[in-house]
């Protein structure tokens, strides 16, 4: 898997809801409530594990989930970064 350009990132982001913060792309999403948001986590996890690609998924003030994704064995961001995002996003 390579490394994806910045314009190629940019792009690919541009009105999705996920921001790039150094070698990751992050979103934030407010949930209903801490059943809503752990509902989320766990569909996501679902994803993940379907991918074989894992995000980091932080639940905090009981209705936020933040999700961090990058691809650590490359260093960056890579396709797979990408693609697993928009699965999230259809969820």
């Amino acid at each position: 898997m390579t490394l994806l350009s910045d314009a190629e990132i940019d792009e690919r982001l541009a009105g999705s809801g996920w921001r790039r913060e150094g070698d990751t792309i992050v979103r934030d999403i407010e949930t209903s409530g801490f059943e809503a948001a752990m509902a989320l986590a766990n569909g996501v996890a679902d994803a993940a594990n379907e991918a074989n690609h894992h995000p980091d998924i932080l639940v905090h003030d009981y209705k936020h989930v933040r999700l961090t994704l990058s691809t650590h064995s490359e260093g960056g961001i890579t396709e797979n970064d990408l693609a697993l995002a928009q699965t999230i996003d259809a969820l």
